[in-house]
């Protein structure tokens, strides 16, 4: 029930103010937040939750009513480093930025077993 986006074109900080608000919450109203939400990362983390959630249904036979967002997490990916020209025949770096967003899903009331130590 997972899903993985690696090397999207925007920075990490901005995508972890889109993944904080859907963080713990429903797959359905994380999905109408997603839609409502002005910030340009919210599309492609409301395609990313929606591919896990057909992953949870075609591999694991889950019901979407039960699901929530267990864990979404957002990791710096590679970045590109440009150059813009500066006065005096100088340059200045420029950081492009990536993200890799992962999505992790689980049931509500499904509980966790733990394995007895040896």
């Amino acid at each position: 029930m997972k899903a993985l986006l690696k090397s999207y074109r925007q920075s990490p900080r901005k995508v972890r103010l889109v993944a904080d608000y859907i963080r713990g919450k429903n797959v359905e109203a994380a999905r109408i937040l997603l839609e409502t939400l002005p910030k340009r990362a919210s599309s492609s983390v409301k395609k990313l939750l929606l591919s896990a959630v057909a992953n949870a249904k075609n591999l694991h036979g889950l019901s979407r009513e039960n699901l929530y967002v267990k864990e979404i997490r957002v990791d710096e990916g590679p970045t590109m480093k440009r150059h813009m020209p500066r006065a005096f025949g100088r340059v200045a770096p420029i950081r492009k930025r990536t993200s890799h967003i992962s999505i992790v899903l689980a049931e509500r009331g499904q509980l966790k077993t733990l394995n007895p130590k040896p």
